[in-house]
């Protein structure tokens, strides 16, 4: 799998409770697929983050998304990214798991992810050093 095997950067996995994403961060919408499942952000300090809803959704090609963003949108902690329908990826099995990467580790020693069980908007999910 891509992301365990850490080719695409280091991070955490969150299982989501609701089919929304939030921002965990402030920064700019740089990447948005058009099968809205993925998401590229840079912070205002320059990290770059990639988080993916579910596992193998792009084959849903869209069906279940809504983005209330763009690329190139400024975006603050907190705001609604896009919508996913929770109970149709439940329903044709897929994985809900939400990958969250920081794609540009070269610039970094360590990532450094929270060992709490469940995490509520706003509160730090990891730390980049």
């Amino acid at each position: 799998m891509i992301f365990a095997s850490g080719i695409l950067g280091n991070g955490i996995a969150i299982n989501p409770k609701e089919g929304v994403l939030v921002s965990p961060v402030n920064g700019v919408v740089n990447a948005l697929l058009p099968t809205l499942h993925a998401i590229g952000i840079t912070t205002q300090e320059g990290a770059e983050i990639l988080i993916h809803i579910g596992m193998d959704t792009v084959k849903l090609k869209g069906e279940g998304f809504k983005a209330f963003v763009k690329q190139g949108d400024e975006i603050k902690i907190g705001q609604k990214l896009i919508e996913f329908d929770i109970d149709l990826l439940k329903s044709k099995g897929y994985c809900l798991d939400v990958p969250i990467v920081i794609t540009n580790m070269m610039n970094y020693t360590e990532v450094v992810c929270t060992k709490e069980t469940n995490i509520n908007i706003g509160e730090n999910l990891l730390s980049i050093k």
